[in-house]
């Protein structure tokens, strides 16, 4: 039945236009029972593919685009034209056939009817169809590239709420030990084992610590407000929780800066297409100067005419424009100058593609070399030194202030050690999305 080949088709280019990012998610599963508080990466892709605010505007304008292809591709319709003349002013005649017959069909009046066509020439048409297509395949282009930025701003959204946690987390260790520590000085200061300075020293870092967990709140909400923007989950936004670890440095780094990937970035690509429509646009610009055909047939009925003539008559007319004032050079003209700035746009476009992967290509082995500097075992050393420093403060064998600077030092250790991850997550992905190597629709 037709109705089951529409929805077929319908349902064909849904699956065209569903992005993904990987060949898994093809088939969507319902996002409704992804759980928000142990969000993975892939999860978080899906609710991005399905809910994105900016890639549902991006697919408005591709069905737009779609919408006017038709619009271009259509003849231009005929006109019908119904018309009386010859009407008698003189009250007292009237217009009464001279036979005596006054039915409306025998009154001395020419009534017409006429059909009008215009007949398009030099190819407009076809030109029109041209120009729109291509403004369809840029549109589809441009959603691409939306779903490329908008996909990395996720991504990087992932793991800015991932940095915030685990910071969060880092000072509210913190703020517990801090605790304890000073509850055991308070004790201490009661048996005249331990100065008051010292507590008090002890209880302005706790109070600093204190500080330093409510502003890591602060950015652990902030980051869960920008992930649940760009994935629709903006009612949710206090319940999300991303579950996936760091990606471990690898040998991504090494890549060359070839281009050949160049070919396959989808703002390069609308670009070119763009500069294709343009040169379409100005070969439609010189096609309004071949004139167009305006031709018209007609059937006259005039009573009272008889016997000289009938009173059914029947006509042909054709218009032809005359180009007298003026010649479309200011459409011509300003066609060119649209072909120029799409010529200029695609190699703005380039240039930006290729200084972005650049970017990309140093922020991503600044990355890799920080991480390896950062050797895991600094963490471990810091983490044994600081122990070291609790006990020994513990049993009176250490003073307060050495003790607080072995947690100051552990602790800067720590928020470096998971902003060094982070930085080399999100320039990672970065230069992925750069080399066009992710983010991109089928």
């Amino acid at each position: 039945m037709w109705w089951r080949q529409s929805g077929f088709v319908c349902c064909v280019l849904l699956a065209v236009w569903m992005p993904s990012l990987h060949a898994e998610n093809a088939a969507l599963p319902d996002l409704q029972n992804i759980p928000l508080d142990h969000l993975t990466l892939p999860q978080a892709e899906q609710l991005f593919a399905g809910y994105s605010r900016e890639l549902l505007a991006a697919k408005r304008s591709v069905q737009s685009a779609e919408a006017d292809t038709l619009i271009a591709g259509q003849r231009p319709n005929p006109v019908l034209s119904v018309g009386v003349s010859s009407l008698n002013l003189n009250r007292g005649q009237g217009n009464m056939n001279q036979n005596g017959n006054n039915s409306l069909w025998d009154k001395t009046y020419n009534s017409t009817l006429q059909v009008s066509q215009l007949y398009e020439r030099g190819n407009k048409r076809e030109l029109r169809t041209s120009v729109a297509e291509s403004a369809v395949k840029a549109s589809e282009f441009d959603l691409k590239e939306t779903y490329r930025r908008q996909g990395l701003a996720m991504v990087t959204a992932y793991y800015d709420l991932k940095l915030a946690q685990e910071t969060l987390q880092i000072q509210q260790m913190n703020v517990d030990l801090y605790d304890k520590t000073l509850e055991a000085a308070e004790f201490r200061l009661k048996a005249g084992d331990v100065a008051s300075a010292d507590v008090a020293r002890i209880r302005v870092d706790a109070l600093r610590a204190k500080n330093d967990m409510r502003q890591a709140q602060a950015t652990l909400q902030k980051a869960q407000a920008q992930l649940a923007y760009l994935i629709g989950k903006d009612q949710d936004a206090a319940s999300l929780f991303v579950a996936d670890p760091w990606p471990l440095p690898s040998a991504e780094s090494a890549v060359q800066e070839g281009e050949t990937w160049l070919t396959e970035r989808s703002d390069i690509r609308a670009a070119e297409v763009r500069m294709q429509q343009a040169q379409d646009a100005r070969k439609l610009a010189e096609s309004l100067k071949t004139r167009d055909l305006t031709w018209s047939l007609a059937y006259q009925h005039f009573p009272g005419q008889e016997p000289g003539s009938g009173p059914d008559t029947v006509g042909a007319t054709v218009s032809i424009p005359l180009f007298t004032n003026y010649n479309y050079e200011g459409e011509a003209a300003r066609a060119e100058v649209d072909y120029n700035s799409a010529t200029d746009a695609k190699e703005q476009v380039r240039a930006a593609a290729l200084a972005e992967m650049r970017s990309a290509k140093a922020d991503l082995e600044a990355a890799i070399d920080k991480n390896r500097r950062f050797d895991m075992s600094i963490l471990t050393e810091a983490q044994k030194a600081s122990d070291a420093a609790e006990f020994a403060y513990k049993h009176g064998a250490m003073s307060v202030m050495d003790l607080l600077d072995a947690r100051r030092i552990l602790r800067a250790l720590q928020l470096e050690s998971a902003s060094v991850r982070a930085d080399y997550a999100k320039s990672l992905f970065a230069w992925r999305a750069a080399t066009h190597q992710v983010f991109n629709t089928p």
